[in-house]
């Protein structure tokens, strides 16, 4: 895991090598037309990564997470992309979303577990090199069931359309 106080610079790193591929993958960049990809995110929460994505509109992002023991997170986005100037392949990826999950809470004497679910956004940045996509986001989350509580998600994630 990465350091709470290292996570800035790390997340910079990451956007300034998106930045810098560009310009060594400007031939083959291009968005997957209408077509379905799959992969994985890696950051909080990490897990398997589907996309629905519409060329004409808003592109449907699931993300599902799950720890074998005790947790489980389902987070649904609509998103829309917007082309960054000067930067063929490179979008700017926004839009909102839901999110619900579920936690066992061991550690607790009540043995209560935990049901959430809440509305969110999500934006960043999408790059894509033929039928691959690395994307990096900030997903901002406000939990309205059981409690309400505010939370920042997000990752970097990788998918293969077909």
């Amino acid at each position: 895991m990465i350091n709470k106080k290292c996570r800035p610079t790390f997340l910079g790193l990451l956007l300034s090598l998106i930045f810098a591929s560009t310009t060594f993958f400007t031939a083959t960049a291009q968005a997957p037309g209408n077509g379905w990809g799959i992969g994985i995110q890696l950051g909080q929460p990490a897990g398997i990564s589907i996309k629905k994505y519409n060329s004409a509109g808003m592109s449907a992002d699931l993300l599902l997470a799950w720890d074998l023991d005790d947790f489980f997170f389902v987070n649904l986005h609509g998103t829309w992309e917007k082309p960054v100037d000067g930067a063929k392949g490179l979008e700017f990826v926004y839009g909102p979303g839901v999110f619900a999950g579920f936690k066992e809470n061991n550690r607790k004497r009540d043995d209560d577990d935990e049901i959430f679910l809440g509305i969110s956004g999500t934006f960043g940045l999408s790059y894509y090199i033929d039928q691959f996509e690395i994307y990096l986001r900030l997903t901002p989350r406000l939990a309205v069931i059981e409690s309400t509580d505010g939370d920042i998600g997000g990752g970097l994630g990788f998918r293969f359309y077909f």
